[in-house]
Order: structure tokens, then sequence, then C-alpha cells
């Protein structure tokens, strides 16, 4: 046998005889999906900075969730994500400024009041993880909440998908068809909120945006249609995802920021293509 080969099954067979790579193996493939279904409509409405915005609150779930006694700071976290995503969400509505800068000013506010109440005695450090994650610790139990919500987001997006996208494209026109904007925008809100609160363990503050929108992005700049770009922002997901946990075993980095950087160079090697197209 060809000793390329051998290498690349013994490296498969080393990467696999760990435990801790194989649960990062299974949850790459199944965040891969799932950040992909929203991340491709959290582009097309423009909120590119929206998880970013709820990643940073996250500080701010998780200091009321201290200040609170709570052990477990996911609920607390969860609740303030809910609560931020529907605030940000109405004051976009009164059309006053625009959604980057509505989505700019909550997202530095929520971040500094969290670390604000998190820094009080010199607590921050013991928290500081959750600002690169660390998917490599990952549990079966975990692999089965992303599995969970996985299946939930699929349903919704059934549900839903039609009208959000119609939302997105003419707000007027859809409320004339009698679709629910509000109701439909704020189920997506806080999908994405729980998704993002719930990953961002895993994932990290600095990086899990980026990872939701990116691989969008790398997708948007070659589709020619919305069945094609939801296919290859799929795929895209999964290279960064998958490609991430590889690389941080084999070279010691960090897997989110791996993803990220992936999902990068793709972003880019897809720009140069919709150029070389033109």
């Amino acid at each position: 046998m060809n000793p390329m080969v051998l290498n690349l099954y013994g490296g498969m067979v080393s990467f696999l005889s760990y435990d801790f790579m194989k649960y990062a193996f299974l949850a790459a493939i199944l965040l891969a999906p799932l950040f992909a279904l929203l991340g491709t409509m959290a582009v097309n409405n423009n909120m590119a900075f929206f998880s970013d915005a709820l990643g940073h609150s996250a500080f701010t779930g998780i200091g009321i969730g201290v200040l609170l006694g709570m052990k477990e700071p996911l609920f607390s976290m969860l609740a303030f994500g809910i609560f931020l995503s529907i605030t940000i969400t109405k004051v976009k509505a009164a059309q006053g400024f625009s959604t980057d800068t509505i989505i700019s000013v909550f997202s530095s506010a929520a971040m500094a009041l969290g670390i604000v109440i998190l820094s009080r005695e010199g607590g921050f450090a013991k928290f500081s993880g959750y600002l690169i994650g660390d998917i490599l610790t990952i549990q079966p139990k975990d692999i089965i909440t992303i599995a969970v919500m996985l299946c939930v987001v699929y349903i919704i997006w059934m549900k839903i998908y039609n009208s959000l996208l119609l939302v997105s494209v003419n707000r007027s026109l859809a409320v004339s068809r009698g679709v629910k904007a509000s109701l439909v925008e704020n189920i997506f809100v806080i999908t994405v909120a729980v998704v993002v609160m719930v990953s961002i363990r895993w994932i990290g503050i600095l990086t899990i945006n980026s990872l939701l929108i990116l691989p969008a992005a790398a997708a948007r700049n070659i589709s020619k249609n919305a069945a094609q770009y939801h296919w290859l922002t799929l795929g895209i997901g999964m290279i960064s995802s998958v490609g991430g946990v590889l690389v941080s075993y084999y070279m010691g980095t960090s897997a989110g920021a791996s993803m990220v950087l992936i999902a990068a160079v793709l972003f880019f090697v897809t720009y140069s293509i919709s150029k070389c197209q033109k």
C-alpha cells in the first residue's frame, strides 16, 4: 500500500483512538448544519453582528447567574440572551438607527456590564474560558443536547422559512400577504439566541459569530439560487468545523479559532472565484 495512504490511515486511527476527539468530531458534524441554517438567514437579514452581540451578552448572563448564586450559568445566559434578542428586534423595528448601529450599542453595553459584574474582587479569571471555548471538553450528554437542538431548529425552520425569507426580502409585502412579521422575526432571533448560548462554551465568545456567518457569506459569493446557497453553506460549514477539529488535534491549536480560519480561507477562495466569473 502507498506509504502516504498508510500514514493518513494511521493518523485517522490515532485521531479516533481518543474518546474526547470522537466526541469533538461528532459535535462538529452536528454543529455545522445547525449553524448553516441560521447563518444563511442572518446574512440575508443583514444581521451579521447579531450573534456577536449575543455572544458578548453571555458575560452579562453569566454575571446575573453569579449574582443569583447559580452553579450553572446556562439558564441565566439563555434568559438574558432571549431578552436581549427580543429587545434588539423591537428597537430595530422603530427604524431610528441602522441595524448594525443598534446591535453594536447593545453588544458593547452587554459585554461591559458582564465584565463589570464578573471582575468584582478579581473573579473574572475563572470565566475567561468562555472567551475561546473548548470543543474538546464536550461530553456525550452535550452531544445529545446538540442533536436535540438540531432537530428542533429544523422543525422550526420548516415552519417559518418561507415567511422569514419573505420578511427579509420585503417586510411590507410579507405583512400584506398575512405574514406575522414580528412573530416570525422573534422566533428566529430567539432560536439564534438559544443556539449561541448553548454552543458558546464549546466554540467561544470571540469566535462563535465568525463560525455562524463566514460559511454563509462564503457560499453567497458563488451561489446561483437559494437551494445552492443552503447546500454550499452546509458544505463549507462542515469542512470548517471538522477541519478545525483535525487541525486542533494535529497542531495543538484552539479548535474554535482553527474552524474560523478555515472558514475565512474558504470565504476568500469563493470571493476570488466570484470575481473571476464576472
